[in-house]
């Protein structure tokens, strides 16, 4: 599964409260959740992001609240993949859970600047930096994982499994 887009980088402790404010918390409209992604802290990110592009962050990425708002807001929003270099453990759950593909790289992370074109291989983990030249190593997604981003995150990998095999 390859992704590619222009790298959104922002800093440490990038937490749920700054992914999306929580005057949005009274929707789950997806919609209206990309819309607001980031505002407080990037007031035009919403109107920058192209279909496909990766979100790059320091450490600590998603922490704060554990609401499923926010990654659901980052994918609304059109962004394909986060790399940080560390995520709060509820913010990469919920992630997953949702079909977000995260990745931990600290070196694509220092690697990379803001506008910088970027390719990422979940399968194999790779990571290329197109307009910098250089290649950073992640770790692959094992298929289960695979299989919850292409199903579009944990309810819908769970619908797949359980409908009859003739309707699949």
């Amino acid at each position: 599964m390859s992704l590619h887009g222009k790298v959104h980088k922002y800093g440490a402790d990038i937490n749920t409260d700054v992914i999306i404010p929580a005057r949005y918390l009274n929707t789950i409209d997806p919609d209206v959740l990309g819309k607001h992604c980031m505002e407080d802290l990037d007031a035009e990110f919403a109107t920058r992001v192209r279909p496909g592009d990766i979100m790059v962050a320091d450490t600590n990425f998603g922490c704060g609240s554990s609401r499923e708002h926010a990654p659901i807001s980052i994918r609304a929003a059109g962004i394909s993949a986060v790399i940080a270099k560390t995520f709060a453990r509820i913010f990469y759950r919920n992630a997953m859970n949702l079909g977000l593909p995260i990745l931990e790289c600290p070196e694509a992370v220092d690697g990379s600047e803001a506008g910088d074109e970027m390719e990422v291989e979940l399968e194999t983990g790779t990571i290329r930096n197109l307009t910098r030249g250089t290649t950073f190593q992640a770790k692959p997604y094992p298929e289960f994982m695979l299989e919850l981003v292409r199903a579009g995150g944990l309810v819908e990998y769970t619908k797949r499994r359980l409908a009859p095999k003739r309707s699949r």
